[in-house]
């Protein structure tokens, strides 16, 4: 390559041609540099020659290469051409075997006499040409015909014409006619060998400047790059039959018909209809048939709102009265919020017709939060490949659509591209469509990026980017065959920019002269992309005007019966809407009944004794001497019958797998965990990658274990996590945060899928969030994963008291959003990850998880809590001398979390164990209205404090104190006791951290 670059960089300069060639041909080695230069510019080799010069020794053997040469200089070696040519002796080029790509210069149509050395301007010319070439697959896609509005070019040096691109080359018009050879590096020749320059920059013109934009030089694959020049250089390629040009026309007419039955139907309504790039609609459907031709059966598609109502009615088929009756404002069947019309999803199977296989359809919700879904979709896809077994991604596949302004300006799609390529997260290739309105809302390109195009973003991962003008149907079919077929191929991402424009404003009734003027007078003189194309097909004879017409009827009929169908509904299904449906997994359920979480002590000790043992083979597997000192502490706890955190979590993990239950943890550096506590995969100190995970190999038949490390992103990673847990409910997904407080990069996930996902969607998950939380005076970005956030958006509503009964904890489980806890042993940790499975439904569990607990003496449980009869405490109560005599307690310290371990410590300091109870709340949501009154009854005299280590505009407080008014009648007071409000979540100084807790554990601690 560093030749080839070094040719071309000669050759692009004028100045060089005659330099360059001059002080070849008057090299002491003129012949072997022309060979080397020419070779490296043109990287092919296409001779028959079985020998090379240095290997011939009889004169009979030479006389048959010279004879062999005179037939064809081709046929021998390259250092016999060169000798026969100069009739002097020359060293060979190379001992070594000839290497691929590679050419003599007897294969260059010189037009020079046998045995004549090749002119300098013919070299210069030679590779002139090449780097003209190579120019076009660069650069032809900045002046291509993108734009159906012919306003909007990138801003990019040389793009007012095609002529920019060879402008330094001193070709003139009598040059035109000449003959050239062409490189491996093109296949605008098909079955030539060499072109006129004329028609080398015509077909070139034709390929890279037409109304296909390539961008893919920046590759580093000399095959990939190959490939897609064989898919659009090769001639002929864009040629399509009479029967696939009236397919594109019908597809073309049910988008553009749709759009426009709606407009007439709803005029007053949003919709985010799709018109100006109605050719998304075929271009999907095209994709999908390709791809289901190549063995595809499942297909997962996120888009944002514009054109979702159209591809739900024309490219999944939803039926077309279910999408009507959204617009008829009636009232709900089921259960849950519901949200607008062009947010929903939808799941469909159906039989694809064109190429008569069944294919899977899934469209995720998705919030206004335009890329949102990005993750959640190769989250989703990633565990059906899992679950299908599909480990190279040729079953089920992904399509992402976006908008060109989010897809340049949303940084999770910059997140979720770096998912592509890693190994736990990877779902072999996603095909990106982006919807290209030439305007984000109001704002003009030029003020919403800084790249040249919305699609610069997939350079990173090295995804080709196939711009293309929506108004060319056929540019867009052929550009969607290849990206299906490049995805196929590779199994790599790629991306479709479908370059339209949006003919009405953001949404129907908005006004887009008003900022966009001299754009929207050209629209509206603009004809739609279906008449252009009816026109140009009835030009050519393809179809007559009566059938297009008879085409856009009987579709306008299909509607009008749907339409009048959906007038007899009187409700909305939001069932119907389900992107996820998991069938059979809530039928022949009792919804009120937990299954045991506890189990046999042996199954606990067999998963301790796995999970404190080395790799069988310990003695080739070299493991680090600071971990054979925790396996050695592991395996004394397992004898010793206790478990710490990361035992106990072991343990949940392990009796799951046990149960056949599939187990995902992901997050940054979970494989050894933040605080070096986990490590779940032990290393080999002196083979790279070689690695053992014991809870992979605690039973022969187990379900999959897999522990992730993750890219340092929170926002796509726990989007993905969300998408993977949608998937299947028999399976434990977790998402680990570094620290807790760096969750909020990923707010948009949390309140729009994980926290509202049940009540808009009717979509349910168990996705796990451990994040690390407690005020350990490391600063105000490593003490709060915010808790109270979490709790705000609870939905038990703090004025009512549930009724009372032997369901009233799985009642409430069932009614709230989300659980929110804060545990303070192993045994209350390892119940309630195994109660994520054992409840009949599933919900998104929310766990303030430990850091100096995971190691502190007191913070161990023993199997007796975790074996069979035993379950998950929404409270522990006080179990020392207060709890044995609630008459002489004169107060209750109700807390949560990691405090409690301080309370207990300056109560014993004190020595007030039987005046001061302290009671966790180990559930803070839903609360435990009823586990609250039977403490508070308990202790009847006593006064009630409740005491956080957070400050008072945070944490707890503000959601437990009128749920514990709530749970007393409003009979007695429960007053705080902990740090001031606060702006920051801790102090940063180390002293004040330490005043601050001495000062709320004293008030505490008081009587």
């Amino acid at each position: 390559m560093h030749r080839a670059h070094t040719a071309f960089s000669l050759a692009l300069s004028p100045m060089a041609h005659k330099n360059f060639a001059t002080w070849l041909l008057n090299s002491s080695s003129s012949q072997k540099l022309v060979k080397a230069t020419a070779a490296a510019a043109v990287r092919t080799y296409n001779s028959a020659a079985a020998e090379p010069f240095a290997n011939g020794s009889t004169a009979t053997y030479v006389e048959e290469m010279y004879n062999s040469w005179l037939r064809d200089p081709s046929s021998v070696h390259t250092s016999w051409d060169a000798y026969f040519r100069s009739n002097t002796y020359v060293s060979p080029p190379n001992l070594a075997p000839v290497q691929a790509n590679t050419m003599p210069l007897s294969a260059f149509n010189f037009g020079s006499a046998v045995g004549a050395a090749p002119d300098s301007k013919t070299i210069d010319d030679h590779l002139a040409v090449q780097a003209i070439i190579r120019s076009y697959q660069i650069r032809g896609h900045n002046v291509a015909h993108l734009d159906p509005l012919e306003i909007n070019t990138p801003d990019l040096p040389g793009n007012t014409s095609t002529k920019s691109i060879y402008a330094n080359f001193s070709f003139g018009e009598q040059d035109m006619e000449r003959q050239f050879k062409l490189p491996s590096t093109t296949f605008i020749g098909g079955d030539e060998a060499s072109l006129p320059l004329k028609e080398i920059l015509n077909r070139l013109e034709n390929v890279y400047c037409n109304k296909i934009g390539v961008e893919f030089m920046f590759i580093n694959s000399l095959e990939q790059c190959n490939w897609i020049r064989k898919r659009f250089e090769t001639p002929g390629v864009l040629s399509f039959t009479p029967e696939e040009k009236r397919l594109i026309l019908a597809r073309l007419t049910r988008a553009t018909g749709f759009e426009a039955f709606l407009a007439k139907k709803y005029s007053s309504e949003k919709r985010f209809g799709l018109e100006g790039c109605e050719i998304m609609i075929p271009a999907l459907k095209e994709i999908i048939d390709v791809s289901t031709e190549l063995g595809v059966e499942s297909v997962i598609m996120g888009m944002p709102h514009r054109g979702r109502l159209n591809t739900l009615a024309n490219v999944c088929r939803k039926p077309l009265n279910q999408i009507f009756t959204q617009f008829a404002g009636l009232e709900a069947a089921d259960d849950g919020s519901g949200d607008v019309k062009y947010h929903l999803g939808t799941y469909i199977e159906r039989l694809n017709r064109v190429t008569n296989k069944n294919i899977r359809l899934a469209v995720v919700a998705n919030p206004s939060h335009l890329e949102a879904v990005d993750p959640v979709v190769q989250g989703k896809t990633r565990a059906e490949q899992f679950y299908r077994g599909d480990q190279e991604g040729k079953k089920v596949m992904s399509i992402l659509i976006h908008g060109d302004a989010a897809f340049c300006g949303q940084g999770v799609v910059y997140e979720t591209m770096h998912l592509s390529d890693l190994p736990d997260y990877t779902t072999h290739g996603t095909i990106h469509v982006v919807a290209n309105n030439q305007i984000g809302f109001t704002t003009d390109p030029r003020f919403s990026r800084s790249s040249p195009y919305c699609t610069d973003v997939a350079r990173v991962v090295n995804a080709p980017i196939f711009h293309v003008n929506a108004d060319d149907p056929e540019a867009v079919m052929h550009v969607c065959k290849v990206a299906a077929e490049w995805r196929a191929t590779f199994h790599k991402d790629c991306v479709i920019d479908l370059v339209g424009y949006r003919r009405n404003g953001h949404n129907e009734i908005d006004e887009p002269m008003f900022t966009q003027p001299l754009m929207y007078q050209k629209i509206r003189k603009h004809k739609n992309c279906l008449d252009l194309y009816a026109d140009k097909l009835i030009a050519e004879g393809t179809v007559t005007a009566e059938e297009v017409k008879s085409v856009a009827a009987k579709y306008e009929n299909i509607c009008e019966e749907a339409f009048a169908l959906a007038k007899t509904e009187t409700h909305v299904k939001y069932k119907d809407w389900l992107d996820s449906p998991w069938s059979g997994f809530f039928e022949g359920k009792d919804p009120l009944k937990v299954a045991p979480t506890g189990v046999k002590e042996e199954t606990l000790i067999h998963i301790g004794n796995r999970f404190s043992s080395p790799p069988p083979n310990a003695a080739e597997f070299v493991i680090h001497k600071g971990l054979m000192r925790v396996l050695a502490a592991r395996k004394a706890m397992v004898d010793d019958k206790m478990a710490d955190w990361a035992l106990g979590e072991a343990m949940a993990f392990g009796s799951l797998l046990k149960e056949g239950i599939h187990v995902r943890l992901s997050g940054q550096d979970v494989e050894r965990g933040t605080f070096s506590h986990r490590h779940h995969v032990l290393h080999h100190q002196l083979v790279d990658k070689a690695t053992y995970n014991s809870l992979q190999h605690m039973y022969p038949d187990q379900a999959p274990y897999s522990v992730s490390n993750s890219s340092l992103s929170e926002y796509a990673v726990l989007g993905f996590e969300h998408g993977y847990s949608m998937t299947n409910p028999n399976a434990l997904v977790l998402w680990e945060a570094q620290f807790g407080d760096f969750s909020n990069t990923a707010q948009s996930i949390i309140d729009q899928f994980i926290a509202s996902g049940q009540s808009k969607w009717v979509r349910q998950s168990g996705l796990v969030m451990l994040l690390p939380h407690g005020m350990e005076g490391m600063g105000p970005e490593h003490s709060s994963c915010r808790v109270e956030r979490f709790l705000q958006m609870s939905s038990d509503d703090p004025d009512y008291f549930p009724p009372e009964s032997d369901e009233f904890a799985i009642r409430q489980l069932h009614d709230i959003n989300w659980i929110v806890a804060n545990c303070t042993t192993p045994a209350n940790y390892y119940h309630i990850l195994r109660r994520q499975i054992a409840m009949p439904f599933r919900k998104p569990l929310i766990l303030c998880t430990p850091k100096s607990l995971l190691r502190h003496p007191e913070a161990k449980s023993p199997f007796s809590e975790m074996s069979e009869g035993s379950e998950f405490l929404r409270i522990i109560p006080d179990r020392g001398p207060a709890g044995e005599n609630p008459s002489s307690v004169k107060k209750v310290v109700f807390c949560t979390g990691r405090v409690y371990y301080d309370l207990t410590k300056t109560r014993a300091d004190k020595q007030l164990e039987k005046d001061i109870a302290i009671v966790r709340v180990e559930q803070v949501s839903p609360f435990p209205f009823d586990l609250v009154k039977e403490q508070a009854n308990l202790y009847k005299n006593a006064e009630l404090v409740w005491t956080q280590e957070e400050h008072k505009n945070q944490g707890c407080w503000s959601y437990v104190q009128p749920r514990f008014l709530t749970a007393l009648n409003h009979s007695r007071d429960v007053s705080y006791v902990g740090r001031a409000c606060s702006a920051s979540t801790a102090t940063g100084s180390k002293a004040q951290h330490i005043r601050e807790l001495n000062a709320l554990l004293n008030d505490a601690i008081s009587t």
